[in-house]
């Protein structure tokens, strides 16, 4: 069959993408789903800082590639075996939400519990394929194109692997089960699964995009007693507020670390960085306080380092711990991050700051590269 598919040719196109165009739309062939993969009719994908840092080439993946890995469809088409993978059958019809690491379910991460370190999904991932080392998009000329993170989101249908895909509740609106296969997974699994923040604790969130908004409402729902939102937008402060952060401090005031301090006594906690930059989460360590855990779970290039005292983490019996898909269990997470979002202790539909269509992507990427966006949603 054949669908459109939003493909970046190369790396490195500069701001603003309005002009530079990235981005094509293009029609390409889809092959049908082999063993262990389904077809899907995408029906909605967010823009995310993951997207944009392979447009600019922070992120480097093999070109041309397919790109967007936050979304929600339909399942149109199971392969052979496909309805027996997982923990569950999966039938032609069922509402799923793309997952951007595949888990094979038989290296040593997944046999201990721990998916969202899957090898094998990592090499496919960085190859451009999908777990099954197949690429399923093709030009006219037959030429094959690369996949993002096993999805390709931005385009009508896709074939992934059955283990990048969790079925969720029909009745829940396709933009916002997007939002769950990433923004959520991510943001809220730092706060549920990779800190396991104790009720009454203090934290602060550094980077206020919709990871970092989401581990704010995951702090909030963990019942933290006091959580600091940090960014370089005053807008975004203000925004954090009105989703219940205790108090806001702008990271670029010099004495940034010196006010968190002070509100919070000594510092926070627990801290979680999800800016992608090692100056946020210098500044996540620093206002983290003695025998407190910082997370980061932002990707910043490669090629960043960042000055560490190893003593500090001895004397002060500090935690620098990593996070990646928020340490998830996806088909375990995402229909309990639902389950709280329908209870109303996850608001992430707030988050939403807008609806495109696959024709918008580029000006899409303008906002969120500017930071004039949270969470914009392709309806497709």
């Amino acid at each position: 069959m054949q669908t459109r598919v939003a493909v970046l040719e190369t790396m490195g196109a500069s701001a603003p993408y309005a002009s530079s165009k990235p981005l094509v739309i293009e029609t390409l062939a889809l092959d049908p789903p082999g063993p262990g993969e389904v077809l899907i009719h995408l029906k909605a994908a967010g823009l995310c800082h993951s997207d944009l840092s392979v447009i600019n080439g922070d992120r480097p993946r093999p070109m041309p590639m397919a790109l967007g890995h936050e979304a929600a469809g339909i399942v149109e088409q199971l392969g052979p075996a496909a309805d027996e993978v997982g923990s569950s059958g999966l039938a032609v019809g069922d509402h799923v939400v793309c997952v951007f690491v595949p888990s094979c379910g038989h290296c040593e991460p997944c046999t201990v519990g721990r998916p969202a370190l899957c090898e094998p999904g990592a090499v496919a991932n960085g190859a451009g394929t999908l777990l099954s080392g197949a690429r399923r998009l093709r030009r006219p000329d037959g030429t094959a194109v690369n996949h993002h993170l096993g999805v390709s989101a931005f385009a009508d249908y896709a074939t992934v692997s059955r283990r990048s895909v969790v079925k969720v509740d029909p009745e829940l609106p396709f933009d916002q089960a997007a939002l769950f296969g990433c923004a959520v997974l991510t943001g809220v699994g730092a706060v549920f699964n990779t800190a396991r923040l104790p009720a009454g604790s203090s934290a602060a969130v550094i980077g206020l995009g919709g990871v970092g908004l989401s581990s704010l409402l995951g702090a909030i729902a963990a019942g933290a007693r006091q959580v600091v939102a940090i960014d370089l937008s005053e807008e975004k402060l203000a925004f954090a507020r009105e989703l219940g952060a205790s108090e806001t401090v702008n990271a670029a005031d010099p004495a940034a670390v010196e006010q968190v301090k002070d509100v919070t006594h000594g510092g926070v906690e627990y801290a979680f960085e999800l800016a992608g930059s090692t100056r946020a989460l210098d500044l996540a360590f620093r206002i983290t306080r003695r025998a407190g855990t910082t997370v980061t779970a932002g990707l910043p290039p490669p090629t960043a380092t960042m000055p560490l005292e190893p003593v500090i983490l001895t004397a002060e019996e500090r935690t620098l711990k990593g996070s990646y898909i928020g340490t998830a269990v996806p088909g375990r997470d995402i229909p309990h991050y639902i389950e709280l979002y329908r209870r109303g202790r996850l608001p992430v539909d707030r988050l939403m700051s807008g609806v495109l269509s696959i024709d918008e992507l580029n000006e899409g990427f303008d906002r969120l590269h500017d930071g004039h966006a949270i969470r914009q949603v392709v309806s497709l």
